[in-house]
Order: C-alpha cells, then sequence, then structure tokens
C-alpha cells in the first residue's frame, strides 16, 4: 500500500491544506464534501485538499481538486493512531501528518 501512496502523491499536486472547523459526518460522499467546500470558499480550487474529521475526531476525510476533477479519500486508522501518539487534540494538526 505504500508503494501505491508514493505513486499517487508524485501525481497529484497539493499547494494547499485546509481543516475544516466543524465536524463533517462521515457517511457524507464527495457531493456533500464539495457542497461544504463550496458554501465556505465559493468554490473548490484547483490542487487544494480540503480536510475534514467526524465529531468524535478518530476519521479523517480529504477532498481534493486535482485541476480535472475532484477525489474523496477517508483515513481512520492512521488518523486515530496519531492522535493517540501524540496526546493531541487532532482539531490542531501538524502538516507533518499530511505527507
Amino acid at each position: 500500500m505504500c508503494g501505491v501512496a508514493t505513486r499517487v502523491a508524485a501525481v497529484i499536486r497539493v499547494d494547499a491544506i485546509w481543516l475544516a472547523t466543524e465536524p463533517l459526518d462521515m457517511r457524507a460522499g464527495t457531493e456533500t464534501a464539495l457542497a461544504r467546500v463550496v458554501a465556505v470558499f465559493g468554490s473548490a480550487r484547483p490542487h487544494h485538499a480540503y480536510c475534514f474529521a467526524n465529531r468524535r475526531a478518530n476519521r479523517m476525510k480529504v477532498l481534493v481538486h486535482d485541476g480535472i476533477g475532484v477525489w474523496l479519500a477517508v483515513d481512520r486508522n492512521r488518523f486515530d493512531a496519531w492522535c493517540q501518539m501524540h496526546g493531541k487534540n487532532p482539531y490542531y494538526l501538524n502538516i507533518i501528518f499530511i505527507e
């Protein structure tokens, strides 16, 4: 899986990362996450990543506009482990987490 993540990172460029201040229902799909971005920013900007946590802050979804379309990824296990390892409130994420 690490090999896949490395290849994806080489293909998808992210110039800015935005962290949502309000939780997102993890049942939400791409359209709902995109609607939240459009409501706040007016539009999803190319090569920007928008990160959402759930209410319990143990799951994260990332919406990325790659210049052609959008994709949505969910990361539950590493995000939960990161929060436990660092003992911090996950809403104060470090840029180091998002590799």
